[in-house]
């Protein structure tokens, strides 16, 4: 590939990873009209890396094009959330189920630190908070790594591209993600024990809190 080639994907990467950070942390906002000519300004790329950006964008149903020139970042509503928790359930409920049957095998150890770690999380302020997902991004990590399963790993990192823009919804709940470091810690705690059933069932009842809570924040 010339140097030219690998300049522009190197562009459209970051245009990319800078769009799904806004449009994830919500900065960008559902309906917020995405120029091209404005985007490529404003992210110091030419349109071709930027509409390669958008392009990958649309694949993941982040954005929806108007015209030829105008994308629009979609929005999420309760329908939405329900399909998109139908999926994570089946995919996560799976996973963990695996996860648990490798770990019986050996490579607990993982899960009990995990699970120690919610055990002390703390919500405090934004840091706080952030550092939470944080733990929950290393525990989905590890049960990627238990799975060993490239095909359900990558539905899963679909389904996490849309969840993050879903989460923020229930961000200022503070109840609800007391709850929630409870529930992944008993998901670790069952995982670590080999326990398959019980790693699914405490799958299963963390995503039907969840979408509780989810659907009440935006009814």
């Amino acid at each position: 590939m010339s140097d030219e080639g690998v300049g522009r994907m190197r562009a459209s990467d970051r245009a990319y990873d800078t769009l799904l950070d806004e449009i994830q942390s919500g900065l960008l906002s559902p309906g917020t009209v995405l120029g091209e000519v404005e985007q490529a300004a404003r992210l110091g790329v030419s349109r071709t890396p930027l509409r390669e950006a958008l392009g990958r964008l649309a694949a993941d149903g982040l954005v929806a094009q108007q015209s030829a020139r105008v994308t629009v970042v979609t929005d999420i509503d309760a329908g939405d959330i329900r399909e998109l928790f139908q999926v994570r359930r089946a995919l996560e409920e799976s996973a963990a189920r695996i996860a648990a049957e490798h770990a019986g095998r050996g490579g607990a150890e993982t899960f009990a630190a995990l699970a120690a770690e919610f055990d002390v999380a703390t919500l405090e302020g934004a840091a706080g908070l952030d550092a939470y997902y944080e733990l929950i991004a290393r525990f989905d990590a590890a049960v990627d790594d238990a799975v060993a399963n490239e095909y359900l790993s990558a539905a899963l990192r679909t389904v996490r591209t849309h969840l993050v823009r879903v989460r923020r919804l229930a961000r200022d709940n503070p109840d609800r993600l007391a709850a929630s470091v409870a529930e992944h810690r008993l998901i670790a705690c069952a995982i670590a024990a080999g326990d398959t059933d019980l790693a699914a069932h405490a799958t299963h009842v963390h995503l039907h809190n969840a979408l509780v809570s989810i659907l009440a924040s935006v009814s």
